[in-house]
This record gives C-alpha cells, structure tokens and sequence, in this order.
C-alpha cells in the first residue's frame, strides 16, 4: 500500500505470481503425488483467505488498501485451480493470474490517479466525482466490474473456470469460492458508488480536472486487454491448452 505506483503495478502484475508459478511449476511438475495429497489443506487454507480477505476489505477505508487486499482473495481462488490438478481448474488458475495482473495494475493506477488530484485515498473524502471527471469514471467502472467478475471481463473467464475446475473435485470448495466472489462484489460496488456517485463532497473544494491524454493513453491498453480477453478467451486458452493437458495427466 505504500508503494509508489509503479512499485504497486510490478507487485500486481508481476510479483505476486511468482507463488503460484512456483507450485504449478515445481508443485504439479516435480511432485504430483505430494500436491494430490496436501489438496485439502490447500483447499481449507485458499477458502479461509478468500472469505476472510473479503471480510477484511469491506472494512477499510483507504481506496489502495482495498485493491491490495483483494488480490490476497483472488490469490486464494488461484490456489483452488492449481490444486484440482484437472484440466479447467488449472487453465482457469493461469488465465485469472493473467487477468489480474492487468486489472489490478489498472486500478492501482486509477487510484493514484485520484491521489495526484487530492493527496489522500481515504475512501470517505470523495463523492460525486462522475460529475467532473466522467472520462475517469467510465474507466474505473469498467476496472471495477472486471475486478468483481461481471461476464464480459476477463477475470470473469478465469473466475468460472477455475470454479468449474473445483466443482469437479469438490462442491463445497467451489461453493465457498463463490461466496468469495460475492463478497468481492460487494466491496467493489461499494468503493465505486461511493467515489462516483451523488452531490459533490464537501472536501473537494475544487473541481478535479478529468484524465489527462497521458493518463488516458496509460489505460487504454489495459481496458481493450481486459475486454478482449472476456469476449476471446481462446486467444489464451488455446496456446496452454496443449501443455496444461499434458501436466494434468492427459498424455
């Protein structure tokens, strides 16, 4: 949280994947065996961190906190896909990593983006900003529901995978897993509403200034890839899917 943003963006994006490259790696490559068998305190300890991060961020109020301590639930979905060790719950684990390393990174950015504005991310500052900022609204609205999973997005793609992987190896997982989800939507919705919408807060005593053309040309790419890959999943799926089928036991 206390990173700058481009300390945030690499951390999202990059860093945080290099767990589970690690246990789909090593995990499901060198130790099969082992992976099958510690599955169901994999699965206890991803549940407890996606319910209980859920419930952690509802109760925050710093916008940049929010963010970070989504990614620890998304994470734990992650972790339920690589260790399905079947076909959909690891392509959907590889394909949510690569969703939220763009749609994480993304709404670092917005974020700081306001923060640039009015030095402070304290959720409760700010309200009404679609009035003035609309071009700055319609992107994080867009962010967000990619965030939360609305069909159309990427993580979307991953999230029902990675689920459908679950179902297949255990119900109550997957159950659990989707409560997550709920959860995560719940908090995305708040933080959104609560930014964008109703009269102008009484602390922003000057009107902000909507996105610049350099900040615009920063989040472009990342909208059209989070689109893109909700609409054509199979731009990714078909390039793993030979070498995924192959690690689950296939050939």
């Amino acid at each position: 949280m206390e990173a700058p943003v481009a300390g945030s963006v690499l951390l999202a994006g990059v860093l945080i994947k290099l767990g589970s490259y690690g246990l789909i790696r090593y995990g499901l490559g060198l130790m099969p065996v082992a992976c099958e068998y510690y599955a169901p305190l994999i699965y206890t300890l991803s549940i407890l961190g996606v319910i209980y991060a859920g419930l952690s961020t509802m109760r925050q109020t710093d916008m940049k906190r929010i963010i970070a301590y989504s990614s620890v639930g998304h994470m734990g979905i992650v972790t339920i896909g690589i260790f399905t060790n079947n076909l959909e719950g690891v392509e959907g684990s590889i394909y949510l990593q690569i969703a939220h390393g763009i749609v994480s990174s993304g709404l670092f950015i917005i974020v700081t983006m306001l923060y640039e504005r009015y030095h402070t991310r304290i959720v409760k500052y700010y309200r009404g900003v679609t009035v003035t900022m609309p071009i700055y609204s319609t992107v994080f609205l867009i962010m967000t529901m990619s965030n939360i999973g609305v069909p159309g997005t990427s993580n979307y793609v991953g999230e029902i995978k990675t689920l459908a992987g679950a179902m297949e190896e255990n119900g109550l997982v997957a159950l659990m897993g989707a409560i997550g989800m709920v959860i995560s939507a719940s908090y995305g919705l708040f933080i959104y509403n609560r930014i964008s919408f109703g009269s102008i807060s009484k602390y922003m005593t000057e009107a902000p200034r909507d996105m610049s053309r350099r900040e615009l040309y920063v989040m472009v790419p990342l909208v059209v890839m989070t689109l893109v890959l909700g609409v054509f999943p199979e731009l990714v799926i078909e390039p793993m899917h030979a070498s995924v089928y192959q690690m689950v036991g296939g050939i």
